[in-house]
């Protein structure tokens, strides 16, 4: 005997079956949690979010050991040692271990950004891009590094900038020798090599060699400057930017000239600084019919 569904026809062999599959309709959640009060509407996953505060695991791995409170992790986890990718992209037929891996990637052909930030209104393909970004305007910065005492925002900065400690560089250059400490700045790197501007402007057309430069790019375009200053409120297009100028209100002066001393609160200044002494913007006003002077001043016999 088969039992069915009021709300959408579906079929159960056993009543306790269609009776659990009702609630998903009315929203009904009887199963409490003693500990902190949330609510399920199954006794399954009621048992298993008890397990985050019991800390049981009884879900064991048999190649590597490592334990898990759901069997579905585990699950997950086992395709890790036998490279299964059961999830296709419909559109270019790469695989995924993970249907939630699958979904954020067609978010790259469709164009999909679903997470939206409340405070500039910038949107994301994933959720956690969003959070991370979140923290640049609450200027939260939870990860700590346990060497030098430095804070990020991201554990992915954190995890980069750990490798600056250790000086790992295992990604070499096959063409120039180069190592870098990430296979992405590898990737990045031979770029250099090859020419390849991968990221291309949908407004303009302009291409680049870094998505990072590309999306600094677009904002041009769109007008948006996410980064506020702390001491006056003015608007950047880039953290940066909004870094350089914030040291006007400071005093502080981290750019010094090596020839005669002089320090500079901007790198920018410097540079421009520097050219003074090597006479690099006397040589261009020379080159373009300006014969103010013929270089750095010398002395004449």
């Amino acid at each position: 005997m088969q039992h069915h569904c009021s709300q959408c026809n579906m079929s159960f062999k056993w009543l306790w079956k269609l009776k659990e599959h009702e609630r998903k309709h009315t929203g009904e959640k009887p199963f409490q949690c003693s500990q902190c009060g949330n609510r399920f509407s199954r006794s399954h996953d009621l048992k298993s979010h008890e397990r985050t505060h019991t800390g049981e695991k009884p879900h064991n791995c048999s190649q590597c050991g490592k334990l898990f409170s759901h069997l579905g992790n585990l699950n997950k986890h086992k395709r890790i040692h036998s490279g299964e990718k059961p999830y296709p992209c419909s559109h270019c037929g790469k695989n995924f271990r993970l249907s939630g891996n699958l979904k954020t990637h067609e978010r790259t052909h469709t164009g999909e950004k679903p997470y939206h930030c409340s405070l500039c209104g910038k949107d994301f393909t994933k959720l956690g891009n969003l959070k991370d970004h979140e923290k640049k305007h609450t200027g939260e910065k939870p990860y700590h590094c346990s060497n030098c005492g430095k804070t990020f925002s991201t554990s992915s900065d954190l995890k980069k900038h750990e490798m600056t400690h250790t000086g790992e560089k295992s990604y070499h250059c096959s063409q120039c020798g180069n190592s870098f400490l990430r296979s992405h700045d590898l990737k990045s790197h031979e770029r250099t090599h090859t020419g390849e501007k991968p990221h291309s402007c949908p407004q303009c057309g302009k291409c680049f060699l870094h998505l990072g430069n590309l999306n600094k790019h677009k904002k041009i375009h769109s007008g948006e400057k996410p980064y506020p200053c702390s001491h006056c409120g003015k608007f950047f297009r880039s953290l940066d930017n909004m870094k350089e100028h914030e040291k006007t209100h400071t005093g502080k002066k981290l750019y010094h000239c090596a020839l005669c001393g002089k320090r500079y609160s901007r790198s920018h200044d410097l540079k421009s600084h520097k050219r003074k002494h090597t006479g690099e913007e006397n040589t261009q006003l020379h080159t373009q019919g300006k014969n103010h002077t013929i270089g750095p001043s010398v002395e004449r016999i």
